[in-house]
Protein backbone atom coordinates (compact mmCIF):
# COMPACT_ATOMS: atom_id res chain seq x y z
CA UNK A 1 0.00 0.00 0.00
CA UNK A 2 0.85 3.27 -0.44
CA UNK A 3 1.10 4.09 2.86
CA UNK A 4 3.77 1.91 3.74
CA UNK A 5 5.79 2.42 1.07
CA UNK A 6 6.48 6.76 1.03
CA UNK A 7 9.71 6.50 2.60
CA UNK A 8 11.03 3.89 0.01
CA UNK A 9 9.47 5.52 -3.15
CA UNK A 10 11.47 9.13 -1.70
CA UNK A 11 14.13 7.52 -1.18
CA UNK A 12 14.41 5.43 -4.21
CA UNK A 13 13.58 8.67 -6.38
CA UNK A 14 16.38 10.58 -4.53
CA UNK A 15 19.13 7.99 -5.37
CA UNK A 16 17.43 7.56 -9.17
CA UNK A 17 18.32 11.66 -8.73
CA UNK A 18 14.73 12.27 -9.50
CA UNK A 19 13.09 12.84 -6.15
CA UNK A 20 12.49 16.51 -7.63
CA UNK A 21 10.55 15.72 -10.53
CA UNK A 22 8.55 13.11 -8.75
CA UNK A 23 8.40 14.38 -5.20
CA UNK A 24 4.50 16.20 -6.23
CA UNK A 25 3.03 13.23 -7.61
CA UNK A 26 4.40 10.96 -4.48
CA UNK A 27 2.75 13.19 -2.14
CA UNK A 28 -0.60 13.55 -4.07
CA UNK A 29 -0.55 9.73 -4.18
CA UNK A 30 0.01 9.92 -0.27
CA UNK A 31 -2.91 12.28 -0.14
CA UNK A 32 -5.10 10.66 -2.35
CA UNK A 33 -4.98 7.87 -0.05
CA UNK A 34 -5.52 8.94 2.77
CA UNK A 35 -8.53 10.52 1.39
CA UNK A 36 -9.30 6.68 -0.41
CA UNK A 37 -9.26 5.30 3.33
CA UNK A 38 -11.16 7.84 4.76
CA UNK A 39 -14.17 7.34 2.39
CA UNK A 40 -13.94 3.56 2.69
CA UNK A 41 -13.97 3.82 6.90
CA UNK A 42 -17.02 6.23 6.34
CA UNK A 43 -18.87 3.93 3.91
CA UNK A 44 -18.12 0.88 6.14
CA UNK A 45 -19.28 3.11 8.94
CA UNK A 46 -22.86 3.98 7.29
CA UNK A 47 -22.82 0.19 5.82
CA UNK A 48 -23.20 -1.09 9.83
CA UNK A 49 -25.47 1.45 11.04
CA UNK A 50 -28.13 1.04 7.83
CA UNK A 51 -27.71 -3.01 8.92
CA UNK A 52 -28.61 -1.65 12.48
CA UNK A 53 -31.52 -0.10 11.23
CA UNK A 54 -32.73 -2.45 9.21
CA UNK A 55 -32.40 -5.10 11.99
CA UNK A 56 -34.67 -2.59 13.91
CA UNK A 57 -36.97 -1.61 11.08
CA UNK A 58 -37.98 -6.12 11.03
CA UNK A 59 -38.65 -5.69 14.95
CA UNK A 60 -40.75 -2.86 14.25
CA UNK A 61 -42.51 -4.02 11.84
CA UNK A 62 -42.68 -7.93 13.89
CA UNK A 63 -44.23 -5.74 16.96
CA UNK A 64 -46.47 -3.59 14.33
CA UNK A 65 -45.37 -1.15 15.49
CA UNK A 66 -44.49 2.58 13.32
CA UNK A 67 -40.84 1.81 11.46
CA UNK A 68 -40.82 5.40 9.34
CA UNK A 69 -38.28 6.92 10.83
CA UNK A 70 -36.19 4.20 10.69
CA UNK A 71 -36.86 3.68 6.98
CA UNK A 72 -36.44 7.08 6.32
CA UNK A 73 -32.83 6.92 8.01
CA UNK A 74 -32.24 3.85 6.25
CA UNK A 75 -32.89 5.97 2.87
CA UNK A 76 -30.61 8.81 3.66
CA UNK A 77 -27.93 6.42 4.39
CA UNK A 78 -28.02 4.68 1.51
CA UNK A 79 -27.80 8.35 -0.40
CA UNK A 80 -25.16 9.29 1.70
CA UNK A 81 -22.93 5.99 0.71
CA UNK A 82 -23.82 6.54 -3.08
CA UNK A 83 -22.43 10.00 -2.84
CA UNK A 84 -19.31 8.72 -0.94
CA UNK A 85 -18.66 5.72 -3.35
CA UNK A 86 -19.50 8.73 -6.11
CA UNK A 87 -16.30 10.37 -4.47
CA UNK A 88 -14.28 7.20 -3.97
CA UNK A 89 -14.24 5.94 -7.98
CA UNK A 90 -12.09 8.90 -9.17
CA UNK A 91 -9.66 9.28 -6.33
CA UNK A 92 -9.05 5.76 -7.15
CA UNK A 93 -8.41 6.45 -10.59
CA UNK A 94 -6.48 9.39 -9.84
CA UNK A 95 -4.44 7.42 -7.38
CA UNK A 96 -3.75 4.81 -10.13
CA UNK A 97 -2.62 7.01 -12.68
CA UNK A 98 0.22 8.88 -10.68
CA UNK A 99 1.49 5.12 -9.41
CA UNK A 100 1.47 4.07 -12.97
CA UNK A 101 4.06 6.65 -13.54
CA UNK A 102 6.71 6.66 -10.59
CA UNK A 103 9.48 4.58 -11.28
CA UNK A 104 10.29 1.19 -9.60
CA UNK A 105 12.76 1.75 -6.41
CA UNK A 106 16.20 0.77 -7.26
CA UNK A 107 17.58 -2.40 -4.85
CA UNK A 108 19.98 -1.40 -1.96
CA UNK A 109 22.98 -2.33 -3.58
CA UNK A 110 22.51 -0.56 -6.98
CA UNK A 111 25.05 2.80 -7.16
CA UNK A 112 23.95 5.77 -6.33
CA UNK A 113 23.72 8.34 -8.48
CA UNK A 114 23.70 8.92 -13.06
CA UNK A 115 25.41 6.83 -15.85
CA UNK A 116 28.97 8.27 -14.73
CA UNK A 117 28.28 6.30 -11.30
CA UNK A 118 27.66 2.56 -13.55
CA UNK A 119 30.09 0.27 -12.26
CA UNK A 120 31.86 -2.25 -14.40
CA UNK A 121 31.61 -5.81 -12.52
CA UNK A 122 34.10 -7.84 -15.28
CA UNK A 123 35.09 -8.30 -18.58
CA UNK A 124 35.69 -11.52 -20.80
CA UNK A 125 38.30 -11.41 -24.08
CA UNK A 126 40.19 -9.13 -25.54
CA UNK A 127 38.87 -6.13 -27.78
CA UNK A 128 40.48 -6.15 -31.07
CA UNK A 129 42.60 -2.75 -31.94
CA UNK A 130 40.61 -0.46 -33.78
CA UNK A 131 43.79 0.51 -36.10
CA UNK A 132 42.52 -0.15 -39.63
CA UNK A 133 39.12 -1.87 -39.10
CA UNK A 134 36.38 -0.53 -41.05
CA UNK A 135 32.54 0.22 -39.38
CA UNK A 136 30.20 -2.13 -40.05
CA UNK A 137 27.91 -0.22 -42.64
CA UNK A 138 31.27 -0.09 -45.45
CA UNK A 139 32.09 -4.05 -44.75
CA UNK A 140 28.08 -4.70 -45.06
CA UNK A 141 27.99 -2.39 -48.11
CA UNK A 142 31.22 -4.02 -49.69
CA UNK A 143 29.97 -7.99 -49.16
CA UNK A 144 26.31 -7.27 -49.96
CA UNK A 145 24.83 -7.94 -46.30
CA UNK A 146 23.17 -4.84 -45.62
CA UNK A 147 21.07 -2.59 -47.40
CA UNK A 148 20.12 0.51 -45.36
CA UNK A 149 19.25 2.90 -48.51
CA UNK A 150 16.66 0.33 -49.82
CA UNK A 151 15.47 -0.06 -46.42
CA UNK A 152 15.18 3.65 -46.01
CA UNK A 153 13.30 4.01 -49.46
CA UNK A 154 11.08 1.31 -48.38
CA UNK A 155 10.28 2.83 -44.69
CA UNK A 156 11.76 5.72 -43.48
CA UNK A 157 15.17 6.52 -41.49
CA UNK A 158 15.91 3.20 -39.24
CA UNK A 159 14.98 0.74 -41.40
CA UNK A 160 17.36 -2.16 -42.52
CA UNK A 161 17.28 -4.95 -45.70
CA UNK A 162 19.55 -7.47 -44.79
CA UNK A 163 20.69 -9.48 -48.16
CA UNK A 164 21.91 -12.73 -48.85
CA UNK A 165 24.09 -13.97 -46.48
CA UNK A 166 23.25 -11.17 -44.05
CA UNK A 167 19.46 -12.45 -43.84
CA UNK A 168 20.82 -15.75 -43.78
CA UNK A 169 23.18 -14.34 -40.31
CA UNK A 170 20.05 -13.04 -38.49
CA UNK A 171 18.38 -16.15 -39.13
CA UNK A 172 21.66 -17.64 -38.17
CA UNK A 173 21.26 -15.68 -34.16
CA UNK A 174 17.53 -16.54 -34.22
CA UNK A 175 18.39 -20.50 -34.68
CA UNK A 176 21.48 -20.39 -32.20
CA UNK A 177 20.08 -18.64 -29.49
CA UNK A 178 17.10 -20.01 -28.93
CA UNK A 179 18.63 -23.74 -29.23
CA UNK A 180 20.67 -23.06 -26.76
CA UNK A 181 18.40 -21.64 -24.42
CA UNK A 182 16.09 -23.99 -24.69
CA UNK A 183 18.08 -27.02 -25.08
CA UNK A 184 21.47 -25.72 -22.56
CA UNK A 185 19.60 -23.97 -20.12
CA UNK A 186 16.18 -24.92 -19.70
CA UNK A 187 13.78 -22.44 -21.05
CA UNK A 188 10.39 -23.05 -22.49
CA UNK A 189 10.27 -21.65 -26.21
CA UNK A 190 7.24 -19.34 -27.16
CA UNK A 191 6.39 -18.30 -30.08
CA UNK A 192 4.16 -14.97 -28.94
CA UNK A 193 2.06 -12.22 -31.03
CA UNK A 194 4.39 -9.07 -31.51
CA UNK A 195 0.93 -6.99 -31.91
CA UNK A 196 -0.93 -6.44 -27.72
CA UNK A 197 -3.30 -4.55 -26.37
CA UNK A 198 -2.95 -1.49 -23.59
CA UNK A 199 -3.65 -3.59 -20.82
CA UNK A 200 -0.40 -6.09 -21.50
CA UNK A 201 1.59 -3.09 -22.41
CA UNK A 202 0.88 -1.70 -19.15
CA UNK A 203 1.59 -4.89 -17.29
CA UNK A 204 5.07 -4.76 -18.07
CA UNK A 205 5.50 -0.69 -17.19
CA UNK A 206 5.75 0.16 -21.31
CA UNK A 207 2.29 2.62 -20.24
CA UNK A 208 1.36 4.99 -19.97
CA UNK A 209 4.72 6.31 -19.36
CA UNK A 210 6.46 5.42 -22.60
CA UNK A 211 3.28 5.41 -25.26
CA UNK A 212 5.29 8.17 -27.69
CA UNK A 213 8.09 5.56 -28.28
CA UNK A 214 5.28 3.04 -29.19
CA UNK A 215 4.10 2.24 -32.46
CA UNK A 216 0.26 1.97 -32.47
CA UNK A 217 -2.23 1.07 -34.87
CA UNK A 218 -4.50 3.66 -35.75
CA UNK A 219 -7.84 3.58 -34.70
CA UNK A 220 -7.54 0.67 -32.65
CA UNK A 221 -6.19 0.17 -29.06
CA UNK A 222 -3.27 -1.94 -30.04
CA UNK A 223 0.57 -1.61 -30.17
CA UNK A 224 3.33 -3.47 -32.05
CA UNK A 225 6.19 -4.62 -28.82
CA UNK A 226 9.21 -3.09 -28.47
CA UNK A 227 10.42 -6.31 -26.91
CA UNK A 228 9.24 -9.91 -26.78
CA UNK A 229 9.38 -9.48 -23.00
CA UNK A 230 5.97 -7.81 -23.21
CA UNK A 231 3.75 -10.54 -24.45
CA UNK A 232 5.91 -12.89 -22.82
CA UNK A 233 5.30 -11.89 -18.99
CA UNK A 234 2.07 -11.46 -19.80
CA UNK A 235 1.08 -14.56 -20.49
CA UNK A 236 0.88 -15.65 -16.75
CA UNK A 237 -1.09 -12.18 -16.02
CA UNK A 238 -4.31 -12.74 -13.40
CA UNK A 239 -2.84 -15.95 -12.80
CA UNK A 240 -2.05 -17.70 -9.53
CA UNK A 241 1.42 -19.99 -9.66
CA UNK A 242 2.03 -22.81 -7.42
CA UNK A 243 5.20 -22.23 -5.55
CA UNK A 244 6.55 -25.74 -7.07
CA UNK A 245 6.17 -24.29 -10.64
CA UNK A 246 8.57 -21.64 -10.06
CA UNK A 247 11.31 -20.48 -11.38
CA UNK A 248 9.73 -20.74 -14.27
CA UNK A 249 11.60 -19.15 -17.59
CA UNK A 250 10.64 -18.50 -21.30
CA UNK A 251 12.63 -17.54 -24.29
CA UNK A 252 11.33 -16.21 -27.54
CA UNK A 253 12.25 -14.96 -30.52
CA UNK A 254 10.31 -11.69 -31.83
CA UNK A 255 10.79 -8.97 -33.77
CA UNK A 256 11.02 -5.14 -32.13
CA UNK A 257 9.66 -1.70 -33.02
CA UNK A 258 10.34 1.39 -31.38
CA UNK A 259 10.14 4.93 -32.54
CA UNK A 260 12.91 5.88 -30.15
CA UNK A 261 11.12 9.30 -29.96
CA UNK A 262 14.01 11.03 -27.84
CA UNK A 263 16.75 9.56 -29.62
CA UNK A 264 16.77 11.73 -32.34
CA UNK A 265 20.47 12.01 -33.80
CA UNK A 266 22.32 9.17 -32.09
CA UNK A 267 23.68 6.13 -33.58
CA UNK A 268 22.23 7.16 -37.03
CA UNK A 269 24.90 5.58 -39.06
CA UNK A 270 24.44 1.49 -39.88
CA UNK A 271 22.72 -0.40 -37.47
CA UNK A 272 23.07 0.58 -34.23
CA UNK A 273 19.79 2.27 -33.61
CA UNK A 274 17.08 1.27 -35.86
CA UNK A 275 13.26 1.50 -35.56
CA UNK A 276 12.82 -2.35 -35.83
CA UNK A 277 15.23 -5.22 -35.31
CA UNK A 278 15.44 -8.75 -34.12
CA UNK A 279 16.00 -10.24 -30.57
CA UNK A 280 15.72 -13.58 -28.84
CA UNK A 281 14.28 -12.47 -25.12
CA UNK A 282 14.75 -13.99 -21.66
CA UNK A 283 11.53 -14.39 -19.29
CA UNK A 284 11.81 -15.68 -15.55
CA UNK A 285 9.68 -15.76 -12.77
CA UNK A 286 10.22 -16.42 -8.89
CA UNK A 287 9.75 -16.20 -5.72
CA UNK A 288 11.11 -12.79 -4.00
CA UNK A 289 13.68 -14.60 -1.67
CA UNK A 290 15.62 -16.10 -5.11
CA UNK A 291 15.53 -12.95 -7.22
CA UNK A 292 19.08 -12.01 -7.02
CA UNK A 293 20.10 -15.61 -7.77
CA UNK A 294 18.09 -15.48 -10.70
CA UNK A 295 19.27 -12.11 -11.74
CA UNK A 296 22.68 -14.12 -11.81
CA UNK A 297 21.32 -16.83 -13.51
CA UNK A 298 19.76 -15.01 -15.91
CA UNK A 299 22.88 -12.52 -16.93
CA UNK A 300 25.18 -15.57 -17.17
CA UNK A 301 22.94 -17.13 -20.26
CA UNK A 302 23.40 -13.85 -22.44
CA UNK A 303 26.83 -13.90 -21.20
CA UNK A 304 27.38 -17.58 -22.61
CA UNK A 305 25.81 -16.46 -26.31
CA UNK A 306 28.95 -13.41 -26.27
CA UNK A 307 31.30 -16.44 -25.24
CA UNK A 308 30.23 -18.26 -27.62
CA UNK A 309 30.70 -15.91 -30.26
CA UNK A 310 33.66 -15.36 -29.38
CA UNK A 311 32.99 -11.39 -28.66
CA UNK A 312 34.75 -9.44 -26.52
CA UNK A 313 32.63 -7.30 -24.04
CA UNK A 314 32.02 -6.04 -20.21
CA UNK A 315 29.40 -6.39 -17.62
CA UNK A 316 28.23 -3.29 -16.39
CA UNK A 317 25.95 -2.64 -13.22
CA UNK A 318 23.63 0.16 -14.02
CA UNK A 319 23.76 3.24 -11.25
CA UNK A 320 19.90 4.57 -9.89
CA UNK A 321 19.71 7.04 -12.65
CA UNK A 322 20.61 4.95 -15.18
CA UNK A 323 18.09 2.09 -15.02
CA UNK A 324 14.82 1.52 -16.88
CA UNK A 325 11.41 2.58 -15.45
CA UNK A 326 10.53 -0.32 -14.36
CA UNK A 327 13.96 -2.15 -13.53
CA UNK A 328 15.11 -2.38 -10.06
CA UNK A 329 18.59 -3.37 -10.70
CA UNK A 330 20.21 -3.91 -14.41
CA UNK A 331 23.42 -5.49 -15.92
CA UNK A 332 24.31 -4.43 -19.14
CA UNK A 333 26.50 -6.30 -21.29
CA UNK A 334 28.46 -4.21 -23.72
CA UNK A 335 30.44 -5.45 -26.84
CA UNK A 336 33.50 -3.54 -28.47
CA UNK A 337 32.88 -2.65 -31.68
CA UNK A 338 36.43 -1.68 -32.83
CA UNK A 339 35.37 -0.04 -36.33
CA UNK A 340 33.36 2.52 -34.66
CA UNK A 341 35.36 2.59 -31.70
CA UNK A 342 32.43 1.99 -28.60
CA UNK A 343 31.37 -0.63 -26.56
CA UNK A 344 27.70 -1.38 -27.63
CA UNK A 345 24.97 -2.22 -25.22
CA UNK A 346 23.65 -5.74 -26.62
CA UNK A 347 21.52 -6.71 -23.27
CA UNK A 348 20.16 -5.45 -20.33
CA UNK A 349 19.69 -8.22 -17.31
CA UNK A 350 16.58 -6.65 -15.15
CA UNK A 351 15.06 -7.81 -12.00
CA UNK A 352 11.92 -5.82 -11.50
CA UNK A 353 11.25 -7.58 -7.98
CA UNK A 354 7.24 -6.98 -7.72
CA UNK A 355 6.73 -3.72 -9.84
CA UNK A 356 5.92 -5.53 -13.23
CA UNK A 357 3.65 -8.15 -11.22
CA UNK A 358 1.55 -5.99 -9.54
CA UNK A 359 0.66 -4.44 -12.71
CA UNK A 360 -0.06 -7.85 -14.47
CA UNK A 361 -1.62 -9.48 -11.43
CA UNK A 362 1.01 -12.15 -11.31
CA UNK A 363 0.97 -13.91 -7.89
CA UNK A 364 2.20 -17.06 -6.68
CA UNK A 365 0.62 -19.50 -3.37
CA UNK A 366 3.81 -19.97 -1.19
CA UNK A 367 1.56 -22.96 0.43
CA UNK A 368 -1.76 -24.37 0.67
CA UNK A 369 -4.55 -22.92 2.06
CA UNK A 370 -1.49 -19.62 2.31
CA UNK A 371 -2.18 -15.91 1.14
CA UNK A 372 -0.75 -15.52 -2.46
CA UNK A 373 2.32 -13.27 -2.70
CA UNK A 374 3.32 -11.23 -6.02
CA UNK A 375 6.23 -13.36 -7.75
CA UNK A 376 9.05 -11.32 -8.95
CA UNK A 377 9.91 -10.87 -12.57
CA UNK A 378 13.37 -11.29 -14.80
CA UNK A 379 13.98 -10.61 -18.32
CA UNK A 380 17.16 -9.98 -20.57
CA UNK A 381 17.75 -10.10 -24.07
CA UNK A 382 20.03 -13.41 -25.47
CA UNK A 383 21.25 -11.25 -27.52
CA UNK A 384 19.51 -8.23 -29.60
CA UNK A 385 20.82 -8.80 -33.21
CA UNK A 386 21.47 -5.96 -35.16
CA UNK A 387 24.50 -4.74 -32.58
CA UNK A 388 25.79 -8.42 -32.96
CA UNK A 389 25.81 -8.57 -36.51
CA UNK A 390 27.84 -5.39 -36.19
CA UNK A 391 30.00 -6.21 -33.42
CA UNK A 392 30.77 -9.33 -35.77
CA UNK A 393 31.68 -7.79 -38.96
CA UNK A 394 34.28 -5.17 -37.25
CA UNK A 395 35.43 -8.19 -35.00
CA UNK A 396 36.35 -10.50 -37.95
CA UNK A 397 36.82 -8.81 -40.27
CA UNK A 398 40.02 -9.52 -42.28
CA UNK A 399 42.74 -7.85 -44.42
CA UNK A 400 41.23 -8.65 -47.71
CA UNK A 401 37.43 -7.75 -47.37
CA UNK A 402 36.03 -11.11 -45.77
CA UNK A 403 34.54 -11.69 -42.58
CA UNK A 404 35.21 -14.59 -40.45
CA UNK A 405 32.03 -16.58 -39.22
CA UNK A 406 32.22 -17.46 -35.78
CA UNK A 407 32.59 -21.19 -35.30
CA UNK A 408 29.28 -20.88 -33.18
CA UNK A 409 27.03 -19.90 -36.05
CA UNK A 410 28.75 -21.68 -39.04
CA UNK A 411 26.38 -24.62 -38.45
CA UNK A 412 23.18 -22.56 -39.24
CA UNK A 413 24.92 -20.48 -41.94
CA UNK A 414 26.68 -23.14 -43.94
CA UNK A 415 29.70 -21.10 -44.63
CA UNK A 416 32.77 -20.16 -42.41
CA UNK A 417 33.97 -17.24 -43.98
CA UNK A 418 31.54 -14.40 -45.71
CA UNK A 419 33.12 -12.95 -48.83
Amino acid sequence: MVRDQVAQLREGMRRRGKLEHYAADIDEAEALDRRRRDIITAVEAKKARRNQVTAEVAQLKKAKQDAEAQLAESRAIGQEIGELEAQLAPAEARLNDLLLGIPNVPLPDVPEGDESHNRIVRSWGEPRPTDGVKPHWEVGASLGLLELERGAKISGSGFVVYRGAGARCIRAFMNMMLDLHSTDFGYEELWVPVVVNRQTMTGTGQLPKFEDDMYALKDEELFLIPTAEVPVTNLLRDEILGADELPKAFCAYSPCFRREAGSAGKDTRGVLRVHQFDKVELVRYCAPEDGERQLQLLLGHAEAVLQRLGLPYRVVLLAAGDTGFSSAKTYDLEVFAPGVGKWLEVSSCSVFTDFQARRANIRFRPAPNEKPRFVYTLNGSGLAFPRIFAAILEHYQQPDGSVVVPEALRRWMGVDRLT
